[in-house]
């Protein structure tokens, strides 16, 4: 099978590229759940946002270490769990799918955050003639593929009335789309986050958003091995409701500190930066939220479209890589 044979060799990449961290499974971590020589290895998109937000709200004093390792998608942080080379992955509900399309996950999806859904957009470059959706028929488009820019590309194309094969679809790593977009060689792109910013910043115009498609639901799923390990167990869950609290003390009054960190990561102007994190914040609050069925069946939906697109082989019941392990925890810790 084509994608498992991609999966294992971008897993294998992966293995190569990223330092491992030491194993975090011994008897006597497993007896002691507070243990200070857990290393939970955390993934990030984009930036590590989520690293700069604990530090910025005082929440980075954690009694277990952390390694964080920064990835342009969601879809390369499942890739690396999958290779053994994280421990806990943030992403949208679309990658874990895909990591879980051969039927051997090695994983489990743990806890639900509720963020915004902005700077999810069909972008075309500064000068373009297409001012819609329906305007991207015949033309090529890239997209990060197995992540929210393919979903809410092939639903945008839906609602314009358009099959996915009108356009001449192109995958593309989001750096690599904003380069290509850049360079002529796309007529539009389906990305989102930082290169969303820049595409911006460059002159691109928006035809099409996600905001109003996507759930808002982003997933933590954690490696079986880290759901094995009490200490490693209770880690993760503290780690999630940290960035919880540390979400809301920037609501708290503290989000011009915040937005000039995030400026100078993003490279955009502050007024711009501080603008966007309100606007998220007002959209839909950053906060954890234990697994339920409502979570569940909302990427239930969204498989069941890639299965539609034909991106997914066969029917996947998605229940089958969730779990409420790390419900109580969560609870606790919240």
């Amino acid at each position: 099978m084509l994608f498992r044979r991609t999966l294992r060799t971008s897993a294998a990449a992966l293995v190569l590229l990223l330092p491992f961290a030491a194993a975090c499974g011994s008897e006597a971590q497993a007896e002691s759940p507070s243990s200070s020589s857990v290393t939970l290895r955390v993934g990030a998109t984009g930036w590590k946002v989520e690293e700069a937000v604990l530090k910025y709200a005082g929440l980075d004093d954690t009694p277990y270490k952390i390694r964080w390792s920064q990835f342009q998608g969601g879809d390369q942080q499942l890739q690396a769990v999958r290779a053994g080379a994280l421990d806990l992955a943030s992403s949208s509900e679309i990658p874990p799918v895909f990591a879980a399309a051969d039927g051997e996950p090695n994983f489990k999806v743990v806890a639900v955050q509720r963020a915004a859904t902005l700077n999810q957009e069909v972008v075309v470059p500064k000068g373009s003639k297409v001012t819609g959706i329906a305007g991207l028929k015949g033309r090529k488009v890239g997209y990060v593929q197995n992540t929210t820019a393919h979903y809410f590309l092939y639903e945008l194309l839906k609602q314009a009335g358009l099959k996915w094969s009108d356009i001449d679809a192109k995958p593309l790593l989001p750096n690599d789309g904003l380069a290509a977009l850049n360079g002529g060689s796309i007529d539009a792109l389906a990305s989102y986050g930082t290169s969303i910013i820049t595409a911006h910043q460059q002159g691109a115009t928006t035809v099409g958003s996600g905001r109003d498609i996507l759930s808002g639901n982003f997933l933590w799923s954690a490696r079986d091995s880290v759901l094995e390990s009490p200490a490693q167990k209770a880690a993760a869950a503290d780690l999630i409701a940290r960035i919880t609290k540390a979400y809301a003390y920037v609501r708290d009054g503290h989000e011009d500190g915040f937005a000039k960190i995030t400026a100078d990561a993003t490279h955009q102007p502050l007024v711009q930066a501080r603008k966007d994190l309100v606007d998220a914040q007002t959209q839909r609050p950053t906060q954890a939220r234990t697994v339920g069925a409502d979570a569940i069946a909302s990427q239930q939906k969204v498989a069941d479209a890639f299965t539609e697109l034909g991106a997914l082989k066969s029917h996947l019941d998605v229940k089958s890589f969730w779990t409420t392990a790390l419900n109580a925890d969560l609870r606790k810790a919240l």
